[in-house]
């Protein structure tokens, strides 16, 4: 017998655990409890106003406008299931658009998604903030000072948790996933009892669903809009492919676990709220949960802005989770600095990349008011899906014997563009603003440093000293195997 190398699984196993990399930690409950985490935030709970409001106050355009919603969502995460099973990397969005688009336009991304999520995570934690205070000063505002150090404490205490342990993070995204689905179980059943009941005014407002006027195609274009924005982080489980448990049966299955069942949760919120407030208090209530349970369940209506608390923290896990794979993902691919692409050599977790998103988020909070100005790259995350799906298609084409464990039908990516690119145009050219201009002004200043680092790839040497310093004193060490050549 000569010395040839060991095929013994266990073997195998041993190395695969051995190599520095990220670990496939995230299995199927994991990934389930992760996407409805992303999509679940503060606004089913809040403010589901937008889409009745835009639909004239009209029940059956309405419902018809939160299902079709869903549909679109689930449309566009079946097309990111493919390429996630098919490309199981980190980064989501950037490593396909990388792939099949080129460089330059990966590039792009990942410049205008540096600043626009790490402020969304820092709304996030400023809207925790204010949940969790405000109870202890009654009528009067929470101090700012006092919001934005709680909001501080709370974006750090998940970045480090994020940084330290996958299984952790993934732990707490599950048990708040649960309390917050509890929540709107609560709030879906109690109104499918009242419905059952048969209260007479709520039946009738059913029954004469589409009798109010009916919107024209303007007013349910922009309807659409809000209902599609409810369903946003339909997209999160592709940044982190590279650490599922058996990718190719774990993507397709749990996006056909979790976009669905938000959407029958939605649809059943929705009915629930329609079911004990008119469509009129639905529109002018400021926390329509909260007026939903304080008709119903007034003796624990408390319960609904803790539950609004929890949602706020479960869907900033989820956040911060994936911000730090785009960022570990960009700087494997040269985009990002070499540092952000190690891992810490006791736990394989991306820490310099959580530490990198999470120190941005924070400058975003000190001076809140910044967070205003990424209101205006709202149609970039639209324009970013629209070239995703663009990608998929391209690689059909071009590399048509790329192992796929999951095909989506072709005609839904084609769809998807369509919508994507009219959802970029639409608020432009509806209601034009100076700051559009600004924020597409920005996209394209990534050129400025495209050209020079990333083209002409210019250096600095003294960036390598205070890379190895920090590399030292943060205990991190390059990812075996670099995944700059993955996406090519």
């Amino acid at each position: 017998m000569g010395k040839g190398k060991s095929d013994d699984p266990k073997d195998v196993k041993r190395k695969e655990n051995a190599k520095m990399q990220l670990k496939r930690n995230i299995g199927y409950f994991d990934g389930v409890s992760f996407i409805i985490g992303s999509i679940v935030g503060a606004g089913i709970f809040v403010s589901p106003t937008g889409v009745l409001k835009h639909s004239l106050l009209n029940i059956g355009v309405a419902l018809t406008i939160w299902t079709a919603s869903g549909l679109v969502s689930l449309m566009g995460s079946l097309c990111y299931a493919e390429l996630g099973t098919a490309l199981p990397f980190s980064g989501g969005e950037y490593s396909h658009i990388k792939r099949g688009l080129g460089s330059l336009p990966a590039f792009i991304f990942i410049w205008t998604s540096t600043f626009t999520k790490p402020a969304s995570n820092a709304a996030r934690a400023l809207l925790f903030a204010e949940y969790a205070a405000q109870p202890f000063y009654g009528i009067c505002p929470a101090p700012e000072a006092l919001k934005k150090c709680l909001a501080l404490a709370v974006l750090w205490s998940l970045g480090i948790l994020n940084g330290c342990s996958v299984k952790m993070a993934a732990w707490v995204q599950t048990v708040f996933t649960l309390l917050k689905m509890m929540a709107l179980s609560v709030i879906a059943v109690g109104g499918i009892v009242l419905l059952i009941g048969g209260r007479k005014e709520s039946l009738a407002r059913f029954e004469d669903a589409f009798s109010s006027e009916i919107p024209n195609a303007s007013q349910v274009a922009e309807a659409f809009f809000q209902g599609l924005y409810a369903y946003g982080g339909w997209w999160s489980l592709n940044y982190m492919a590279e650490e599922m448990k058996n990718p190719s049966r774990n993507i397709p299955l749990t996006v056909m676990t979790a976009v669905p069942a938000v959407i029958v949760f939605y649809l059943l919120v929705n009915i629930s709220y329609l079911t004990v407030l008119t469509p009129k208090e639905i529109v002018s209530s400021v926390a329509v949960a909260v007026t939903w349970a304080d008709r119903v369940i007034p003796s624990v209506a408390w319960i609904i802005p803790l539950s609004v608390a929890v949602s706020i923290f479960g869907a900033l896990n989820s956040s911060m989770f994936t911000l730090g794979r785009l960022s570990y993902a960009g700087s494997q691919s040269g985009h990002l600095p070499v540092l952000i692409s190690m891992l810490n050599v006791h736990s394989c977790t991306p820490a310099p990349a959580m530490i990198f998103s999470t120190t941005i988020a924070s400058i975003f909070i000190i001076p809140s008011d910044l967070i205003t100005l990424t209101n205006y790259f709202g149609f970039s995350a639209w324009l970013m899906i629209g070239l995703t799906c663009a990608s998929l298609i391209v690689l059909r084409y071009r590399e048509p014997h790329l192992h796929r464990p999951y095909k989506v039908f072709l005609p839904v990516p084609f769809v998807m563009v369509a919508m994507s690119f009219f959802l970029v145009l639409a608020p432009i050219v509806w209601s034009p603003n100076l700051q559009y201009v600004y924020a597409f002004l920005f996209m394209l200043g990534s050129l400025i440093v495209y050209l020079p680092f990333i083209h002409f790839k210019l250096h600095f040497a003294f960036l390598d000293k205070i890379t190895c310093h920090l590399q030292l004193l943060l205990e991190v060490s390059p990812a075996d195997g670099s995944a700059e050549g993955k996406c090519e």
